[in-house]
């Protein structure tokens, strides 16, 4: 598949067309940012770990009966996907409380939440993903009913699915976020699942496994991010 012109350049992505309508490439780089872009580094292999972290959690979730836009591995760093039109939307689920629902909610940071908790999230930077509801959504039409119900049924089943997947592996999936998209009539699962949009700890020590290495200074980020791969099975 030949790689045309970037498309878009995010964080630690950037996007490229193909010689066809109807998929992109995916680039991972090794750029690592924090608190919207304030904080940003370069970490040697970051985008191969990713891209090939993304590669098994998609195929692992398709198995499972999850629709993706994941179509194949190109390179160590490369990807095919489906051309989506992106919903703005994240859509969060959170096992523990941590991060900022603590500090909207004065609640104590480590609590095992009693159900999975939903929250959406309208994607713009500069307003630093603001919360939203189904209303908003709805009346701004950044989605209509029938995707937003998607959207959370298939959330809710990802988290059922991987939170197994870590649990068998001795670790916790404390939260993650997830952005979905259309092709055609059909809703497919966008985007990426790394160690970047979500938080792993280790089931025993509750040692941090994901970003907030980076976020909180910690260091050994790509190795968090190797050893919980070794630990799926993914060959890095």
């Amino acid at each position: 598949m030949q790689r045309g012109e970037e498309l878009y350049s995010g964080k630690a992505k950037s996007v490229y067309l193909t010689d066809s309508d109807d998929s992109l490439i995916l680039l991972f780089r090794n750029d690592t940012s924090a608190f919207d872009g304030e904080k940003i580094e370069k970490l040697d292999r970051k985008g191969m770990v990713n891209n090939k972290f993304n590669a098994f959690i998609m195929q692992h979730l398709e198995e499972q009966g999850i629709a993706t836009h994941f179509l194949q591995t190109l390179s160590d760093t490369e990807a095919l996907v489906r051309r989506l039109d992106m919903f703005p939307i994240e859509c969060v689920v959170r096992n523990v409380a941590t991060g900022s629902i603590c500090k909207r909610l004065g609640v104590e940071d480590g609590i095992d939440l009693a159900l999975p908790t939903f929250e959406f999230f309208l994607k713009n930077d500069e307003l630093h993903d603001p919360m939203i509801n189904e209303f908003h959504i709805r009346s701004f039409g950044w989605a209509d009913e029938e995707a937003v119900e998607v959207m959370k049924e298939r959330t809710f089943k990802v988290n059922q699915i991987l939170s197994k997947l870590f649990a068998d592996a001795g670790m916790i999936l404390v939260d993650f976020k997830l952005e979905f998209g259309r092709q055609g009539d059909e809703i497919y699962l966008g985007d990426e699942f790394t160690p970047d949009g979500c938080r792993i700890w280790d089931a025993d020590t509750r040692e941090k496994l994901d970003k907030d290495r980076f976020r909180k200074g910690m260091g050994g980020v790509v190795e968090a991010y190797e050893q919980v791969a070794e630990r799926l099975g993914i060959t890095i």
